[in-house]
């Protein structure tokens, strides 16, 4: 759904808005909230930052729940 050709990209970056800000990825929300409102010229640029910064998040979220499993293992 990232892609510019396909016509849905505004409501697949809206979601990813939305699901950022639920897990305080703010960087990620932010990316978002300026692809929204892009024009359709840039638009293959500014999705290329959604899924830059997607990719980042999505790291950090993997980071977090491997520190929770080894805090596990450690109790």
């Amino acid at each position: 759904m990232l892609e510019p050709r396909i016509e849905g990209w505004r409501d697949a970056v809206h979601t990813i808005r939305g699901a950022a800000l639920g897990i305080g990825a703010h960087a990620l929300s932010e990316v978002c909230e300026d692809a929204e409102v892009a024009d359709q010229a840039v638009a293959s640029v500014v999705l290329d930052r959604v899924r830059f910064s997607l990719d980042e998040a999505l790291a950090d979220v993997a980071a977090w729940r491997h520190e929770l499993m080894l805090r596990g293992l450690r109790a």
